[in-house]
């Protein structure tokens, strides 16, 4: 599609080196507009930012990239919002550092729906991922986007749970949106393009840098109403999203675990700075002002099973089940079996069993 000279500005300038998005916002309120700003002296410009940058505008910019980004454009499900237009999230727009360029695949009304993220580790549990994508599921049943990173692990069981109801999902990425990453979260890229959507800040070209991640997370945590930390490490990427989600005055749930796990340290440490412990969807939907749009059947109690008095959330190995239950291992290894087939429980490395709903 061709380029007005609005978004062609927009572009240009979004390439300089140096200038960043403080460089342009302090220029757009000086000049107006990035038509503008492109068209500013040397003298007039390098009073709102440095010398060099200013003489990096004036010197005239390559526009052989833009070639790149109109035929990106030719694809109807693609399009670029500048922060001056109608559709660029209101959510976002109303943090300290929102992004002045959004590349979007995807659904374009996602963008104004209240919303939920959900982050956590990507090497998670069992557990963990099966939590991501029930909490994910009931927000979005609710009418709430699931917003996340497209990260294995627990962003894409919140992905895959935001898909299948009717609020959908949002991935913010780092990378250009002509990149996938992780390769293995191709086929969920494209779900997520049909039926829910990508955006991104980096412009197209933009390979996986690990500087861009942690940048990305004011995003997720900016387009939501709240954020929750399925699991995660103390050292985890999650707790820099639940940070800026507080900064951002969202509100800020976490999932316990075991104590015993790595994976539940940094949810707890959460807890105990004063997020709010969710042992259920109902609990964030409730928190929200969400809970009326649940359905009766999201509120049902989850179906147990006698084995569970014997079987916690902690890994066990069959051994100490036997003993426990009374059962055999033969009885055991077919009750077992069942439970995970019908997704109840996780086997684990070294012969544990671990209870999952």
């Amino acid at each position: 599609m061709p380029f007005d000279a609005s978004l062609a500005s927009w572009l240009l300038l979004s390439q300089i080196s140096g200038l960043g998005n403080e460089g342009l916002r302090r220029l757009l309120q000086a000049f107006g507009s990035p038509e503008a700003v492109l068209q500013a002296s040397v003298s007039s410009l390098s009073k709102h930012i440095k010398p060099t940058v200013a003489h990096a505008i004036a010197d005239g910019i390559d526009e052989s990239s833009l070639a790149a980004v109109s035929e990106w454009l030719d694809d109807p499900f693609n399009r670029i919002l500048t922060i001056a237009d109608a559709e660029y999230p209101q959510a976002l727009l109303n943090t300290a550092d929102p992004p002045l360029l959004l590349y979007v695949k995807g659904r374009l009304d996602l963008l104004n729906v209240p919303a939920l993220a959900i982050v956590g580790s990507r090497n998670a549990t069992a557990q963990g991922k099966r939590n991501a994508e029930a909490f994910a599921q009931s927000a979005s049943d609710s009418g709430l986007c699931v917003v996340s990173g497209m990260a294995q692990g627990i962003d894409t069981a919140a992905h895959l749970g935001g898909l299948q109801g009717a609020g959908s999902s949002i991935a913010v990425v780092g990378t250009g949106l002509d990149k996938v990453y992780p390769a293995s979260n191709r086929e969920l890229a494209h779900r997520l393009a049909q039926s829910g959507t990508i955006i991104s800040e980096f412009a197209l070209g933009t390979p996986p840098l690990a500087a861009n991640f942690p940048r990305r997370n004011r995003i997720i945590s900016g387009l939501s109403l709240g954020c929750l930390v399925v699991e995660a490490s103390v050292q985890s990427g999650s707790l820099i999203t639940a940070r800026m989600a507080l900064e951002q005055g969202r509100e800020v749930f976490a999932i316990p675990g075991s104590i015993h796990s790595p994976q539940s340290k940094g949810c707890h440490a959460l807890i105990k700075q004063g997020a709010k412990l969710v042992e259920s969807a109902w609990d964030i939907l409730e928190e929200l002002g969400q809970s009326a749009a649940v359905s009766p059947s999201l509120r049902e109690t989850r179906p147990e099973h006698p084995l569970f008095v014997h079987l916690g959330f902690d890994p066990l190995d069959v051994e100490s089940l036997a003993q426990r239950s009374g059962l055999t291992i033969a009885e055991l290894s077919a009750i077992l079996l069942q439970l995970e087939l019908d997704g109840h429980i996780a086997s684990l490395p070294g012969g544990l069993y671990q209870r999952i709903t």
